[in-house]
């Protein structure tokens, strides 16, 4: 009898257990939730991820959009913003005199004197040349600048001419022709430090796409495994996306292509990203991916932009003084190459 009972006491603990387990994995499943933005880096950005309620995710999606509303208003050279020193003050004002700017303004130039290094492919004092195509494609009547402007505006993108002191923050044009402009570089660097943030703040579980970029905080919850992303389709036909691939834990995936700002005239496309030796938007490709290793958003979204306006050849030397990145090069033809370690896979 009181093995039985013994038998039967082992029963109920076990059921207990199997009750408490079951209890505990339904109180931690979480629900995937989704919120779209329109007021950031003039593009759409889709936030998808999981939390245990609505009120918890409002509350992380509220303090993400803050952070990268900052980073859109800092980095914004066509407006100013009341409160803060940004590119559009800093390109009025720094050929007169050193504008002094706020620590994170000033962390963005270290990181991208410091780290970004692109042989010219990528340069943000190059807002001379690229605010004439920048105005052409968003004339009621979008032509291409004539050559003339073009050329003065290549002698006016000297990085040697942008000169900062570390010890009073300050910017000063040595060229009062110079222009900043940060189009190739702030997204991804602004992209990578929200997330990073809200990582802090506890967000676990999350993919973020502002406008194209990509960044992969943990993985889906519930046992779902690592996010999954696509590369769009360059060539405006089926399928929608030409890849998938799993995107890691604090990795990004990161496209340029000529499909999205761009204008046409006289039957020939003209994009917004400019080859820098020649002025003029570059043609080797229709589009470029690029994925990063782990926080490497800024770099990430430099190497995007210059894998575009370099022939292949050139771009796979420049990849290897960058470790850990690895590209996608999509061409007009339809055909693709890629680097040895791209992990995507054909859509089916």
């Amino acid at each position: 009898m009181k093995s039985r009972l013994q038998r039967v006491g082992l029963g109920l603990a076990a059921l207990a257990v199997l009750a408490g387990i079951f209890a505990y994995s339904l109180w931690n499943r979480r629900t995937l939730y989704t919120t779209t933005w329109f007021d950031l880096f003039d593009t759409v950005s889709v936030v998808k991820g999981y939390a245990r309620s609505q009120a918890e995710w409002d509350e992380q999606m509220d303090a993400l959009h803050a952070e990268l509303l900052h980073y859109h208003q800092l980095f914004d050279i066509y407006h100013h913003y009341d409160g803060m020193v940004n590119l559009c003050d800093v390109n009025a004002q720094a050929a007169a005199a050193p504008v002094a700017v706020d620590e994170d303004l000033f962390d963005f130039f270290n990181w991208y004197t410091q780290q970004v290094q692109t042989d010219g492919a990528v340069n943000i004092a190059a807002g001379a040349v690229l605010s004439l195509w920048h105005d052409a494609r968003e004339s009621d009547t979008p032509a291409p600048p004539a050559d003339a402007l073009i050329q003065d505006a290549l002698t006016h993108c000297n990085a040697a001419d942008l000169q900062l002191d570390p010890n009073a923050h300050t910017v000063f044009f040595a060229d009062p022709d110079l222009q900043l402009d940060v189009g190739a570089v702030a997204k991804g660097y602004s992209v990578e430090l929200a997330a990073s943030a809200a990582e802090a703040r506890g967000l676990d579980s999350a993919l973020l796409n502002i406008g194209g970029n990509l960044r992969a905080i943990g993985e889906k919850a519930n046992g779902e495994g690592a996010w999954t992303v696509g590369v769009e389709n360059p060539w405006n036909d089926d399928p929608a996306y030409i890849q998938t691939l799993a995107l890691p834990n604090g990795c990004n995936l990161i496209v340029s292509g000529d499909y999205q700002r761009y204008f046409e005239y006289e039957g020939v496309r003209y994009s917004h990203l400019i080859d820098l030796t020649t002025g003029y938007p570059a043609q080797y490709v229709s589009s470029v991916a690029v994925l990063t290793t782990d926080q490497g958003g800024g770099i990430g979204d430099a190497f995007s932009t210059a894998l575009f306006c370099l022939p292949e050849a050139d771009g796979r030397r420049l990849l290897e003084t960058q470790p850990g990145l690895e590209a996608l090069w999509m061409y007009p033809d339809g055909t693709t190459t890629q680097t040895n370690g791209w992990p995507g896979q054909p859509t089916e």
